[in-house]
C-alpha cells in the first residue's frame, strides 16, 4: 500500500505524482488507460489570452503557473517542445478588431498594422486586418510532457480503472481523473467536446503561435501544425465534416500556405468543465483531495496544481488560493 494514490494518468495526475515523489512521498498512479484532454491539447501557455472572461483569482493562478513553466520544462530534462517565441493575436475583420481591442488595451500590447504583422510572420494572409504580438505567451507539446512524466514515474504507474474510491488502498487519495472525476466524486464536471486537426509540412512556414477568434494555429519545430479547436457541449467522440471544414477554412484564411500541408490527424477530446469554468482544487474530505475541472487550462495549470496539491497532501499550512474548493458546489 502506498501513502498516496493518484487516480488519473493525465498531465495533472502525473504532475502531482512526480512532485510528490520529488518530495519523498510513496506514490502510486492508477491509470485507467484513457487518453484525456491533454492528448488533444495544443499546449498554448497563454494566461492573458482569454482573461477578459475569467475570474481574477483564476487569472492570478494562470499567471503564477505560466511563470513556473520554464523551470518545470527544464526539470524534465528532455525536449518537451517548450517554445517562447510568442503569440500573434489577430483580427481579420472590423468585428474581430472591435471584439479584441479591449483585451489588447488591457494587456498594454501595441496594435500592429498588417505590414508589421507580415514582417513578423510572412506567411500571414493579406486579409489580416490588425493584431498584437504577445511575447510572454509560450507553448509546450503536451504529448511530450506526458511521455516524459511517465518515464520518470515508471513502475509507480499501475494500469487500473477505478470505479469506486473505496477500492483504492491508500490513506490519501488524489482524484485527478479529468471528466471521470464526476463519477467518482459526484462533483459537477461536464465534458466539453473539442475537435483538433494536425497538419504536417516543411518546418519553418510559421514562426509564432497564431490566435484568431475562430481558430488557433500552433507550429512545432518538426513541421507539425496543430489547428483547433471547436467547443461543443456534446459528449460524443465523432469527428464531424462540419468541424473539420470550419477549422480548415479558418486556418487557411489566416495562412493560405497551409493548403499544401498534409492532414495527418483529426482528433476529439473532452475538456473537463465546471459550472464556473474554474478548477476544483482541495480537500473533499479527510481522505480525498480533488484536482480536476481545469477546462481549457489544464496544460497551463499543471505546474501550479502539482505544487499546491503536493503541499496539501504533505500537510503544509499554506492555504489554497480562494475560490477553487471542490466544496463550493
Amino acid at each position: 500500500m502506498s501513502d498516496v494514490a493518484v487516480v488519473g494518468g493525465g498531465i495533472i495526475g502525473l504532475s502531482i505524482a512526480w512532485r510528490l515523489v520529488q518530495r519523498g512521498a510513496d506514490v502510486t498512479v492508477l491509470d485507467g488507460g484513457d487518453e484525456g484532454a491533454w492528448h488533444v491539447a495544443a499546449g498554448m501557455l497563454a494566461p492573458g489570452g482569454e482573461s477578459e472572461h475569467e475570474d481574477p483569482a483564476l487569472i492570478g493562478l494562470m499567471e503564477r503557473s505560466a511563470a513556473l513553466w520554464p523551470a518545470y520544462a527544464k526539470e524534465l530534462e528532455v525536449d518537451v517542445g517548450y517554445d517562447d517565441t510568442g503569440t500573434l493575436s489577430l483580427a481579420l475583420t472590423a468585428d474581430d478588431l472591435a471584439e479584441r481591442a479591449r483585451m489588447w488595451t488591457r494587456q498594454q500590447l501595441p496594435l500592429l498594422r498588417p505590414t508589421e504583422l507580415r514582417d513578423l510572420e510572412p506567411a500571414l494572409s493579406p486579409r489580416v486586418r490588425a493584431g498584437v504580438f504577445a511575447p510572454r505567451e509560450t507553448q509546450v507539446d503536451p504529448r511530450k510532457v506526458v511521455s516524459a512524466l511517465r518515464e520518470r514515474l515508471g513502475a509507480r504507474i499501475v494500469a487500473k480503472r477505478v470505479e469506486d474510491l473505496s477500492d483504492v488502498d491508500a490513506p490519501q487519495v488524489v482524484v485527478a481523473a479529468g471528466c471521470g472525476t464526476a463519477a467518482l466524486t459526484g462533483l459537477p464536471i461536464r465534458p466539453v467536446k473539442g475537435q483538433v486537426l494536425r497538419l504536417r509540412g516543411e518546418p519553418g512556414l510559421l514562426r509564432h503561435v497564431l490566435d484568431a477568434p475562430e481558430v488557433y494555429v500552433v507550429p512545432r519545430a518538426d513541421g507539425e501544425v496543430v489547428v483547433g479547436a471547436t467547443q461543443e457541449e456534446r459528449t460524443d467522440r465523432l469527428v464531424t465534416a462540419g468541424g473539420v471544414h470550419d477549422l480548415l477554412r479558418a486556418a487557411l484564411e489566416l495562412v493560405p500556405g497551409l493548403a499544401d500541408f498534409e492532414l495527418t490527424e483529426t482528433t476529439v477530446g473532452h475538456r473537463p468543465g465546471t459550472p464556473d469554468n474554474a478548477p476544483l482544487l482541495g480537500r473533499l474530505d479527510d481522505r480525498v483531495i480533488v484536482a480536476a475541472g481545469h477546462f481549457r487550462n489544464g496544460i497551463l495549470l499543471a505546474p501550479v496544481t502539482a505544487s499546491l496539491i503536493a503541499g496539501l497532501v504533505l500537510g503544509e499550512t499554506d492555504p489554497m488560493p480562494a475560490g477553487f474548493s471542490p466544496r463550493r458546489f
